[in-house]
């Protein structure tokens, strides 16, 4: 399997000449959506999700998939691409890829902001995408991929969620706040983390692959 950091909060998967992308928000690049035939979607903020550009990528291919949670797939009914509905249990096959959801809920933000669903994503029992939370599967996770940087998070948490879930290897993702500077600090603190689990820990700057067992 292949897996290519986009900007932001966007992954694309490819495997067998089929290719999966996750949460192709405003922040990340069109480009991501090239000839994928799935998409996964965490959530409803416009970091994750783009309306306008999934429509492009349907009436691209019709044959262009989608699944996410119940909120999301409410604003996407007009959509020429078939929508699914999954929630936290659910198990399916996508573009050739087998997932799992697992989660229910965004990380809180602010006591005066009501929390929304977000549905994690397991791909083939090898990449755990949380999407906005610190949801910790019941299973192994081999790649985590682990977010960074947000209004609803602190540094400590990223580290604390790490050894929480003890991956092989993580990647972070959720940093199209950060200028050079924060992204440097992102990669101190994983560099750290990396020699303190002796585990595969670091950023993938956009456009940059690895290829997973």
């Amino acid at each position: 399997m292949r897996l290519t950091k986009f900007r932001h909060a966007c992954v694309r998967l490819e495997k067998d000449g089929s290719a999966l992308v996750i949460d192709p928000g405003s922040f990340s690049e069109e480009s991501a959506l090239d000839g994928a035939r799935a998409v996964l979607i965490t959530h409803e903020h416009f970091d994750h999700v783009d309306a306008d550009r999934l429509r492009r990528a349907a009436e691209a291919d019709p044959a262009l998939e989608i699944w996410t949670g119940e909120a999301v797939a409410a604003t996407l009914t007009g959509l020429p691409a078939k929508v699914h509905t999954v929630r936290d249990g659910d198990t399916f096959d996508a573009a050739g890829f087998g997932v799992r959801v697992v989660g229910e809920w965004h990380a809180p933000v602010h006591p005066d902001m009501p929390i929304i669903g977000n549905v994690g994503f397991m791909v083939d029992e090898e990449v755990f995408y949380p999407g906005d939370a610190f949801t910790v599967p019941e299973m192994e996770v081999p790649t985590l991929l682990v977010p960074a940087n947000a209004p609803w998070m602190k540094v400590r948490e990223m580290i604390d969620y790490l050894r929480e879930v003890r991956p092989a290897r993580a990647f972070s993702t959720h940093d199209g706040l950060l200028n050079d500077d924060g992204l440097r600090m992102v990669d101190r603190w994983l560099a750290m983390e990396s020699d303190h689990q002796h585990a595969d820990m670091r950023r993938l700057p956009p456009g940059e692959s690895v290829t997973l067992p």
